[in-house]
């Protein structure tokens, strides 16, 4: 699920937090963004196994201030409706454990 281009090594590689601005000296964000990257990977081939397309809704990885890894869902609100409703189903199907 990464980038066609030569830049897919830094998509989503995001280490500031909403009030930081500077990467601090030390912290290991690579090792966080990747196993985001590993987590939003398999996320996004549910997604296309769902139907959806990556268009519509994607997982991005990303980090924190402290180097962990973050899995973003980005989206336009009708789709996360539609992978909202596609959840729920299973969930409904399975006796609410997915």
């Amino acid at each position: 699920m990464t980038g066609t281009d030569e830049d897919w090594l830094s998509d989503g590689l995001d280490a500031t937090g909403a009030d930081s601005g500077l990467w601090v000296s030390g912290v290991d964000y690579l090792t966080g963004w990747r196993r985001a990257r590993e987590a939003a990977d398999r996320l996004n081939r549910a997604i296309l196994g769902a139907g959806m397309e990556l268009s519509q809704v994607r997982a991005v990885a990303s980090t924190n201030e402290e180097g962990r890894g973050i899995v973003r869902v980005t989206s336009w609100p009708s789709a996360v409706d539609e992978l909202a409703g596609l959840l729920e189903t299973l969930a409904d199907g399975d006796g609410g454990a997915v």
